[in-house]
């Protein structure tokens, strides 16, 4: 899974190879994985269903759990730690090359770490992939290829047609209820803080 999302390097690479069979067994999938800050660093693990569908408040407590305990034996990082589980959400960020295949026919957002043709920053529509490239149609009607090694982030855009896709693949009836069934997973998705016992860390777990 670390090698799927091309932008994890040192800590983030190694953490998201630590925890990679612990989710694939339980039935997920990192979207995104970041280390904040340096006192005690906070792990931010975005997830999904292997499926692509979207998670809920009990999978993030689930993931907390099973990650948590990962992280207390092989203890990549020094000291007090906490550690933070979202769903992606409907408007999520592709990381991997097998996100802009599934997406395909949606808009997006991406920016470049360089510029490509003299610009860093491209709004299209989804067009699939090409070798180790994203495919976008831009609003003029060109093509942009976009290396998926050079993009330094790229987000879905909310449209109608974007969460009615989610709400079909969520088995949502009508789109209505498939966006007030995203707003309460957003509201309700908890940021957990796993004790790290020996670490120094306040004991249980706690919601904010």
């Amino acid at each position: 899974m670390a090698n799927e999302i091309p932008s994890l390097n040192g800590l983030e690479a190694r953490i998201a190879q630590q925890i990679e069979p612990t989710l694939t067994d339980l039935g997920y999938e990192i979207v995104r994985l970041s280390v904040l800050g340096r006192e005690t660093p906070t792990i931010q693990i975005m997830a999904d269903r292997a499926d692509g569908s979207l998670i809920g408040i009990e999978d993030c407590e689930q993931i907390s759990h099973a990650v948590g305990a990962v992280l207390d034996v092989d203890d990549p990082i020094p000291g007090a730690w906490t550690l933070e589980v979202s769903s992606a959400g409907i408007d999520r960020p592709l990381t991997r090359l097998k996100d802009w295949d599934r997406f395909a026919g949606h808009l997006v957002k991406a920016e470049l770490d360089l510029p490509l043709n003299g610009r860093k920053r491209f709004s299209g529509i989804i067009t699939g992939t090409r070798e180790n490239a994203a495919v976008i149609r831009l609003d003029d009607g060109e093509e942009a290829v976009l290396p998926i090694e050079a993009i330094r982030k790229a987000r879905l855009v909310l449209t109608d047609a974007l969460i009615e896709a989610s709400a079909a693949m969520m088995g949502i009836a009508s789109e209505d209820e498939g966006a007030e069934e995203d707003d309460a997973t957003r509201r309700k998705t908890p940021k957990l803080n796993p004790a790290k016992p020996g670490k120094g860390s306040r004991p249980g777990r706690k919601t904010h």
